[in-house]
């Protein structure tokens, strides 16, 4: 039986991996989960294996291992695959965001044109890694067969925010959503990012009502499939919920393009919304558009995509590439993190 590691450090880990973990369970292998941080485990459902420690990984001896985040273990056993924890937002630089290369991968399993031409660029370039396009398995579930949304009398607006401190738009929004909710005229789902700062989290709770709800989930997509239109920032979820063909209102977002109702001020914000609810034609145009060139494949298979490229990468081996970097400054992390001095 093939065995694959689950590798979590975030909590938003779970609705990426998740959907390749079913793939390997319907391919007749086995997925187990490991996790940086105890509090995460919490989130593990009856049924999925857990692996407590390093020696335990050892054993286990995955094939592969399955990363959203940006690091994995170089003592890990198998084929280090990076599938992202989210799209390019243009957050930050290239150089320090989505296309930075820390020498951690064998292989990079992409979304579409967007991400996969930058980083077959930097696969030549580097030439120890190889670039796989797969389409993003956490997308999976929103492209399977629909299910019947619940009746709703008004519309229903996902409020879903960064939490860097500088394109975040909770503080410059939070009153505007307060009274816009108290207005009972649309239904409000508010939902931060896990790294949020407490203090925002508590004034958002603070919001909820008759006409508002504060979730704290691992799978925003369930939130997607209830909403209208998203408000939000710079936030990775923008293009996430945007391959749904819905319409987005961003305050300030960093690149933003006729596939969005972007806005500068607060006040422009309810307005925006009321545009984005008729679903002009010409900005639904844009979103397909926009989908197409981020990611194509929204055929729900995504997952299985991302285990036949590390099956095929792991057939072949490394013939062909160079040896990945030795860093010993990010090797000697990766230790002190999980707390792993065995040098066996």
């Amino acid at each position: 039986m093939p065995r694959y590691l689950m590798f979590v450090s975030q909590i938003y880990a779970y609705a990426i991996l998740r959907p390749i973990a079913a793939a390997i369970a319907q391919r007749g292998g086995e997925a187990a989960w490991f996790f940086e941080h105890e509090r995460d485990a919490r989130y593990l459902r009856a049924g999925e294996r857990r692996l407590h420690t390093v020696a335990d990984v050892q054993d286990f001896a995955p094939r592969a291992v399955f990363v959203p985040g940006n690091w994995v273990p170089h003592f890990f056993p198998g084929l280090k695959v990076e599938v992202f924890h989210g799209f390019s937002v243009g957050k930050r630089s290239e150089a320090r965001g989505h296309f930075r290369i820390r020498g951690s991968f064998d292989l990079y399993c992409t979304h579409g044109p967007d991400t996969t031409a930058p980083f077959t660029a930097l696969a030549r370039r580097h030439g120890y890694f190889r670039v796989v396009e797969t389409g993003w398995p956490k997308l999976d579930p929103l492209f399977a067969p629909a299910t019947p949304r619940a009746a709703h009398a008004r519309p229903v607006i996902l409020f879903a925010s960064t939490f860097t401190e500088s394109i975040t738009a909770a503080r410059a929004l939070r009153e505007t959503i307060t009274r816009l909710a108290a207005g009972g005229e649309w239904d409000w789902l508010l939902t931060l990012h896990p790294k949020m700062a407490p203090d925002i989290v508590a004034a958002y709770r603070a919001i909820e009502g008759p006409h508002a709800r504060f979730v704290e989930t691992d799978d925003i997509l369930t939130l997607y499939s209830q909403a209208d239109v998203l408000l939000s920032d710079t936030s990775s979820v923008v293009p996430e919920f945007l391959v749904q063909l819905k319409p987005v209102v961003t305050l300030r977002n960093r690149k933003p393009g006729p596939q969005l109702l972007d806005v500068q001020r607060p006040e422009e914000v309810e307005g925006a919304l009321r545009s984005a609810l008729t679903r002009p034609p010409a900005l639904l145009a844009a979103i397909r558009t926009y989908a197409d060139h981020v990611h194509p494949n929204r055929d729900g298979h995504a997952s299985e995509r991302v285990l036949d490229a590390a099956e095929a990468m792991i057939a072949t081996g490394r013939a062909g590439l160079r040896r990945r970097p030795f860093n010993l400054w990010r090797r000697m992390q990766a230790r002190r993190r999980l707390g792993y001095w065995s040098i066996g």
